[in-house]
C-alpha cells in the first residue's frame, strides 16, 4: 500500500523544476494530482500548457494526474483549482504550494510593478489556494465532526531565511510565507489540517538567473536511483512524507531539504535581555548598556 494511497494533491507550480519533483513524488506514492502551472516564464510572463508536461510524465509511470492552467495569485482562480481537485476525484486532502517567479534586482534598480508582481505571486499564491483548501476542509468537519486530516506544505527558501543581495521582493515574500505557515497551523488545528514549510535547494529556472548558477534540470532528468545534489525533487520525499498521516503530530514547522540534508530551522526565538527594572530608558545611556550586555561589542569592566 502506497504512503499516499487515495489522497488527492494540488501541486501549484508544477510545470518545472521543483513542483515537478513534488507532483511525481506524490503521485508514485498513490496520490492523484492536479498539476498547476499557469505556463509562463521565470519572470511571470505569458501563458502556457507546462503542466501538460508533468501530467503527461506522471500518467506514464502509471499515476493518475490532471492539469490546471490558473494564476494561483488571482483568487477565483485558485478557487477554481480547488474546484477541479474536488469536482474530479470528490476531495482535497493536500495542498503544495511551490508556485514562484523571480525578478532580482537591488532596490535602488527595482521597479515597484517588479516588487509587486513577486509578491502577488509567492504570498498571494499561497495564501488565496490556502483560503479555498481552508474552506473546503471546514465544510467537510462541520459536516462530519472528524479530522479532516489536511496537508499543506508551503515553500520558504533560504533567502527568506536568511535575505539575499539583490531580492528585496523575493526574499520578504518567503520570509512572510514562513510566517504564514506558523498563523495556519494555529487557526486549521482544531480541523485536522497540519501546516508546514519546506525550503528547497535545486538547479531550478529560478535558480538559474543568477551568476555563476549551475545548469538547470528537471527532476525527470535523473534517473530513479541515481544522485545529484541539485535535483529539483531532493526535496520531494520531504513533502511526501509531510502529506501522510505519518506526519499527524508535525504543524507549523519550517524544514529546508538541501542536497543530503534535512535541516529544522529554528523559530524566532528571545536572546540576551536588558532589564530596567520598572524605568523608562535612557537613550543616552542606551548604546553602552546594548553594547555590554547584549551585542557584546564593549567589555563591562568589573562588576561587583
Amino acid at each position: 500500500m502506497g504512503l499516499l494511497d487515495g489522497k488527492v494533491a494540488i501541486v501549484t507550480g508544477a510545470g518545472h523544476g521543483i513542483g515537478r519533483g513534488h507532483a511525481m513524488e506524490l503521485a508514485k506514492h498513490g496520490a492523484r494530482v492536479v498539476v498547476n502551472d499557469l505556463g509562463g516564464s521565470v519572470s511571470g510572463e505569458g501563458v502556457g500548457r507546462d503542466a501538460d508536461l508533468t501530467v503527461d510524465i506522471i500518467t506514464a509511470r502509471g499515476g493518475e494526474a490532471v492539469a490546471n492552467y490558473e494564476n494561483v495569485a488571482d483568487f477565483e482562480g485558485a478557487g477554481r483549482m480547488v474546484a477541479q481537485a474536488v469536482d474530479t476525484w470528490g476531495r482535497l486532502d493536500i495542498l503544495v504550494n511551490n508556485a514562484g517567479i523571480v525578478r532580482d534586482a537591488t532596490i535602488v534598480k527595482m521597479s515597484e510593478s517588479d516588487f509587486d508582481a513577486v509578491i502577488n505571486v509567492h504570498l498571494k499564491g499561497t495564501w488565496a489556494p490556502c483560503k479555498h483548501a481552508a474552506t473546503h476542509w471546514t465544510e467537510r468537519f462541520k459536516a462530519t465532526g472528524e479530522p479532516v486530516g489536511g496537508r499543506i506544505i508551503n515553500t520558504t527558501s533560504g533567502a527568506g531565511l536568511t535575505g539575499n543581495f539583490g531580492q528585496s521582493n523575493y526574499a520578504p515574500a518567503k520570509a512572510a510565507i514562513a510566517s504564514l505557515t506558523q498563523t495556519l497551523s494555529l487557526e486549521l488545528f482544531r480541523m485536522g489540517v497540519t501546516v508546514n514549510c519546506v525550503g528547497p535547494a535545486a538547479a531550478t529556472r529560478i535558480t538559474g538567473t543568477m551568476p555563476g548558477a549551475p545548469a538547470v534540470i528537471e527532476a525527470d532528468d535523473v534517473p530513479d536511483g541515481e544522485w545529484n545534489r541539485m535535483d529539483p525533487a531532493v526535496s520531494s520525499p520531504l513533502v511526501a512524507w509531510l502529506a501522510s498521516a505519518e506526519a499527524d503530530h508535525v504543524t507549523g514547522q519550517v524544514i529546508r531539504a538541501v542536497a543530503e540534508n534535512i535541516i529544522w530551522m529554528k523559530p524566532w526565538a528571545d536572546g540576551p535581555t536588558l532589564n530596567n527594572g520598572g524605568k523608562r530608558w535612557d537613550a543616552a545611556k542606551l548604546g553602552m548598556q546594548l553594547a555590554t550586555d547584549v551585542f557584546g561589542t564593549r567589555a563591562p569592566g568589573l562588576r561587583y
